[in-house]
């Protein structure tokens, strides 16, 4: 599961040979899984997935317990075709994609475009309360 701030789980200084190399840092490590961008604005989150070829009814977002999932499971079709490929890559696999929201996040009011090959889906910020954490309490 990502979240929408990236942390390092384990120091380097813990084990300077377990990190991976500074080339493949912000490479996807499952091919399969598209590309995200997390951008914070003004009015709240902004989050980019690259879905190119995909349609938007295939794709599936949801918010439970504090989390936002993507998804992506392509309709099986048994297809007879006679054509012959020499080289087959086209094709698409499902993914899902899930990210924890911050307590800032307004669930309720999350929207999702997709227009181009991209998914947008803008995470609006609400206020939260800060609860005092000084009480005078009077002595009897």
């Amino acid at each position: 599961m990502a979240t929408l701030v990236r942390y390092n789980r384990i120091p380097t200084f813990f084990n300077p040979f377990y990190g991976r190399p500074v080339i493949n840092r912000y490479q996807n490590v499952n091919p399969n899984v598209p590309a995200v961008n997390v951008k914070e604005v003004e009015a709240g989150y902004q989050l980019e997935l690259a879905a190119p070829g995909l349609k938007k009814e295939d794709l599936k977002i949801n918010v439970e317990n504090n989390t936002l999932t993507i998804a992506y499971k392509p309709e099986q079709k048994a297809e007879e075709t006679t054509q012959k490929f020499t080289r087959h890559e086209f094709g698409f696999s499902a993914f899902e994609r899930s990210f924890r929201l911050p307590k800032t996040v307004n669930a309720d009011a999350i929207a999702a475009t997709y227009s181009n090959g991209i998914l947008t889906v803008e995470l609006p910020k609400v206020e939260v309360k800060e609860e005092k954490l000084v009480k005078e309490i009077s002595i009897a």
